[in-house]
């Protein structure tokens, strides 16, 4: 189950997201359906086509089950999807 303490480990295709903060301006508002990530980019669904969003200074917005609306880092992200959702969380 994801939630704000695990969801760095999790897979982000298909969530829902909102770029919320972004080092480009023109990057703020993009909103859709993440539909595939590398190590340094989310290719997200819009509703006016495909946007390729670098993860270094962003902040994406998702709301996981449950409700609860999540921030995510792009920083913390920075690494191949794979390797990410194969990490062991920290106690």
């Amino acid at each position: 189950m994801i939630t704000p303490q695990n969801i760095l480990f999790h897979e982000l295709i298909g969530l829902d997201v909102t770029v919320v903060h972004a080092s480009s301006p023109s990057l703020v508002g993009i909103t859709g359906i993440i539909i595939d990530e590398t190590k340094n980019t989310v290719m997200i669904k819009t509703v006016s086509g495909l946007k390729m969003v670098g993860k270094k200074g962003i902040t994406l917005r998702t709301r996981i089950p449950g409700g609860k609306v999540v921030d995510l880092d792009g920083s913390a992200l920075l690494m191949a999807p794979e390797r990410r959702t194969t990490m062991r969380i920290r106690k």
